[in-house]
């Protein structure tokens, strides 16, 4: 599946403009690690932009998330490998690859940092810095629903906190624009 298309399928199943923000953060996260670790950079960013592509339709009904994108996705040229990942992120199936891991931790590592650049005085990501992000991570009740011990799943990863806060803060701030931060 090329981009394009996949980004296509977001716009038709996706209705929250904060959520299509959210799944290209989480596809520039993907991206950075798999340059980073040597991965499919395609393949990764693709799991990425289509993680949550069922998120409207689950919303009330987790226990079919990435079950119905699956689904979804079943009649389009994609990978089995960006279908487990995809799977596996909200936890329903174990995380076995690289690219599971690396998608389990990305997901909440983006609101994280999201959250911490509309509390940065300038409200822009481009000022943010792995500092800044590493003290807000540390405040239990900052960003509450940004998954601490998911994040740190990162070290599964062979990441420290510190260097994958930063390629993710990285990847955010190239795409700053669409993410209108």
């Amino acid at each position: 599946m090329m981009r394009d298309e996949a980004f296509n399928l977001v716009k038709q199943h996706v209705s929250n403009k904060n959520l299509i923000k959210h799944m290209l953060a989480t596809e520039a996260v993907m991206g950075s690690l798999a340059r980073h670790l040597g991965e499919n950079e395609t393949e990764w960013k693709l799991a990425g932009l289509l993680h949550d592509l069922d998120y409207d339709k689950t919303v009330d009904h987790f226990e079919r998330h990435g079950l119905l994108t699956a689904e979804l996705l079943s009649s389009h040229d994609i990978s089995e490998a960006v279908i487990q990942a995809i799977k596996s992120h909200p936890g329903h199936f174990p995380r076995e690859s690289a690219m599971d891991k690396a998608l389990y931790a990305a997901d909440p590592v983006t609101g994280l940092i999201v959250a911490a650049a509309l509390m940065h005085p300038s409200k822009k990501l481009k000022n943010v810095d792995v500092t800044f992000v590493e003290r807000r991570f540390q405040e239990k009740r900052f960003a509450a629903g940004a998954d601490r011990d998911q994040i740190r799943s990162c070290e599964t990863l062979g990441l420290g906190l510190s260097e994958f806060i930063a390629l993710s803060l990285r990847a955010m701030q190239e795409i700053d624009g669409e993410l209108g931060l």
